[in-house]
């Protein structure tokens, strides 16, 4: 149980937090309303905040906006905060040599704040403002931030599954456990580790007891996640069909020289039917790529926003496909420090919403996979 003046401490900052550049003042009720607290409660707390120079009353309106005390406390901010003075000669330099609006943004929770701008002189510019914030996922100033957090495939995770804790992982991955430096390992490693199940793990060839986990698990009813390369999924099967209901059967694709290749659809429907699931989820990427696309089922991907896949015409490279069969390329702005656009060897198909289709691989293209790269 909280402590009651931590309590207070939030509430009073969550009060603070409700202003912003599109809000700069609020009525009491308002306030109440937004935090869900009984009116005579945020008198009280308004009566503290304005004693300390927090809030101040709009001179002949019942209105409430932030007082004082924030800007004093801004400027001591402001002061101690050296990076817009070394920024700033970079963003002229910028301007003058794109001619577009510079802006210097950081991650702030969910969002990004902007702290500087530069301007070009021109009619239309740019209407983002000091001190405003944008989503993470919206514009190349805020998808760059998340592109460069550490760890950003577990944030693309909980974006498309939720928390972590909430399941058990299990990867059958061996052609990448013996190579013992893939960063599809690493990646599942992290998973591992930060789901906190004690039944979480990796496997190789013990599939006697992976068969075992499985159905310890469906039999308690656990949110589990199977992720296996594909060859190994259907060596699984050919030693069990099973029947599950709360297990996610995801995977990584490619045969990696294992078995011959074959199309989504065909492995799908194999894999369908030796598990008794009705969709088979994927994940894309982690070859040459930092960050993954994943599929909830019928084989269309979607994209974290720092990464984007686009299709062209295998005769012409500056060509664009929509909704036709083309060669996947990938721009994945986490590959902070290799290239950024990687075009692959894989067949695809793009949709209108920016989602994807891997059809397979051309003829006599090589092996890939990240636990098959020369270091």
């Amino acid at each position: 149980m909280k402590c009651k003046a931590f309590t207070s401490l939030e509430r009073a900052l969550d009060i603070l937090s409700l202003f912003d550049l599109d809000c700069t003042s609020l009525t009491a009720r308002q306030i109440a309303n937004h935090l869900n607290l009984p009116l005579s409660t945020t008198y009280k707390y308004i009566d503290v905040l304005s004693k300390r120079g927090f809030l101040a009353r709009k001179a002949g309106s019942k209105n409430f906006c932030l007082g004082l005390m924030l800007f004093r406390l801004g400027n001591v901010f402001i002061s101690g905060f050296d990076l817009i003075d070394v920024v700033i000669p970079h963003m002229k330099a910028l301007l003058k040599e794109s001619g577009e609006t510079i802006l210097l943004t950081a991650v702030e929770g969910q969002e990004a704040i902007c702290l500087e701008k530069m301007e070009p002189q021109r009619l239309i510019k740019l209407s983002l403002d000091r001190g405003r914030t944008l989503p993470l996922h919206a514009g190349a100033s805020s998808r760059i931030l998340l592109a460069y957090q550490d760890d950003a495939f577990i944030n693309t995770f909980i974006n498309f599954f939720g928390d972590l804790e909430d399941f058990t992982f299990l990867a059958l991955l061996p052609s990448y456990l013996e190579q013992g430096s893939s960063s599809l390992v690493y990646m599942a490693d992290a998973l591992i580790k930060q789901s906190n199940s004690d039944h979480s793990g990796f496997y190789l060839h013990n599939t006697t007891e992976l068969i075992e986990k499985l159905d310890f698990l469906e039999s308690t009813n656990q949110k589990t996640i199977l992720l296996g390369v594909s060859y190994a999924l259907l060596d699984l099967i050919e030693e069990k069909i099973f029947q599950l209901k709360n297990i996610i059967i995801m995977e990584t694709g490619g045969m990696k020289g294992r078995r011959k290749e074959m199309i989504k659809e065909e492995l799908h429907h194999l894999l369908k039917k030796g598990f008794g699931v009705s969709e088979i989820y994927s994940e894309y990427g982690m070859t040459e790529l930092l960050s993954q696309a994943y599929s909830k089922g019928n084989g269309i991907f979607s994209c974290p926003p720092w990464m984007k896949v686009i299709t062209r015409d295998t005769e012409d490279a500056q060509s664009y496909l929509i909704q036709k069969n083309g060669r996947i390329n990938v721009i994945d702005l986490a590959n902070l420090y290799s290239c950024s656009f990687i075009a692959t060897q894989d067949l695809g198909k793009t949709h209108n919403n920016g989602s994807f289709e891997v059809l397979g691989r051309f003829d006599d293209s090589d092996i890939r996979g990240c636990n098959l790269m020369v270091y």
